[in-house]
């Protein structure tokens, strides 16, 4: 119950973001979009210190109530659809938060995780057993009887969060590193995408030929990594990539960010 509350939450919070940008193009231009503040401080006087400010406006409301539908939903019922909602706004949130400053860490981390996904797959059955028993939506679930049962069905196959986070990260890298090249051009954020479909793809192929488990990071990461690389070498570009370097903004340029936003 308690970790079903805490995914209820997080969910929420997390799926309300998710749909923000949407409400904010099919928001009515007619319809009053008012502006709220929720402020906690502590103290008073000169010693008043901010804990919380938060502002949000209308769209931010009905956001957080539609949310709030699909969280009873998956706590009282815990449908897969729900599931997959809030697993897709976990997994789009985390892609948005987690950087990558470089080619070179996104290589070393997404070689380690390469490595752990195939041992705990394969060398043990804890990652299968944990995926299997553990009711949160820290996976994606597919139905396999959909046409028999319909939304009633039960035989899944299922998809991690990390194994969309993880080569997410990196794919987001790579469509910065596009823009930097100023050549008005998506070649490498659209191999690296190309490449995930047709590892997720590999990955499907051999789970059903084998009928077994298999660790998706095993054919995400040579695709996303290798495809990308490859292309690079060709357009003799392999240099600047590993190069290239992403600059953390400074405290002020974030401000002013946050102010344009």
């Amino acid at each position: 119950m308690l970790l079903s509350m805490y995914f209820f939450v997080l969910g929420i919070l997390a799926l309300s973001h998710t749909m923000s940008p949407f409400m904010c193009r099919v928001f009515p231009a007619n319809l009053s979009n008012k502006q709220y503040q929720l402020l906690f401080t502590q103290g008073s006087g000169e010693s008043k210190e901010e804990i919380v400010n938060y502002e949000f406006d209308t769209k931010d409301l009905i956001c957080l109530c539609i949310s709030s539908v699909v969280g009873v939903w998956y706590v009282l019922k815990k449908h897969w659809i729900a599931n997959n909602l809030f697993g897709l706004a976990f997994a789009l949130n985390g892609v948005e938060l987690l950087h990558l400053n470089n080619v070179s860490t996104g290589c070393i981390l997404l070689g380690g995780l390469f490595v752990y996904d195939v041992f705990w797959v394969f060398g043990t059955n804890v990652m299968v057993t944990v995926a299997k028993s553990f009711e949160a939506p820290i996976k994606l679930v597919f139905p396999q009887d959909l046409l028999e049962k319909g939304l009633g069905a039960s035989n899944f196959a299922m998809l991690g969060l990390g194994d969309i986070v993880i080569p997410g990260i990196f794919i987001a890298l790579l469509l910065r590193f596009d823009v930097s090249l100023k050549k008005n051009t998506r070649t490498y954020f659209y191999t690296s995408f190309l490449a995930y479909i047709f590892g997720l793809g590999l990955t499907i192929f051999v789970m059903h030929t084998f009928k077994h488990a298999q660790p998706a990071l095993l054919y995400l990461v040579p695709a996303c990594v290798g495809f990308p690389v490859l292309v690079a070498l060709v357009k003799g570009e392999l240099t600047e990539m590993f190069r290239y370097e992403e600059e953390t903004p400074s405290k002020e340029e974030t401000t002013e960010s946050e102010k344009d936003k």
